[in-house]
């Protein structure tokens, strides 16, 4: 079902900030930016062009708006090549998953583990 640790969102106060952070302070690359409405956007840095896992720059004052309780720790992203049959059989496998999210940039769903904290699966082909 996961085949790879592929996001850690950092929850961040300035988005242009952190992204030159990592950028020209870590020497991190910029793997993509998508606007998500006319406030923020989908940033995603890594080590490289090469790296498929991606730190997430997203913005504390939109999950705030969203999720208030979220933004205390990064959230973990993993990925799967099928997010279909990935959300099938959690569902079997008794695991409590979320509605489907279909977004520009990208598919995904939430689920708990046991102890009900939560993780986001995205399709990554």
């Amino acid at each position: 079902m996961i085949n790879k640790i592929g996001k850690v969102t950092v929850y961040v106060e300035d988005q242009e900030a952190a992204k030159d952070f990592w950028i020209n302070k870590v020497g991190f690359v910029l793997k993509m930016e998508q606007p998500m409405g006319p406030d923020f956007s989908w940033i995603e840095v890594g080590p490289s062009d090469d790296e498929f896992m991606t730190l997430v720059l997203y913005s504390k004052e939109a999950m705030e708006q969203h999720q208030p309780s979220k933004v205390a720790h990064p959230s973990i992203l993993f990925s799967t090549t099928d997010i279909e049959s990935a959300y099938e059989k959690m569902k079997q496998n008794g695991v409590q998953v979320e509605e489907m999210l279909r977004m520009p940039f990208g598919t995904m769903f939430s689920f708990k583990d046991q102890d009900g904290n939560d993780y986001l699966l995205r399709e990554d082909k």
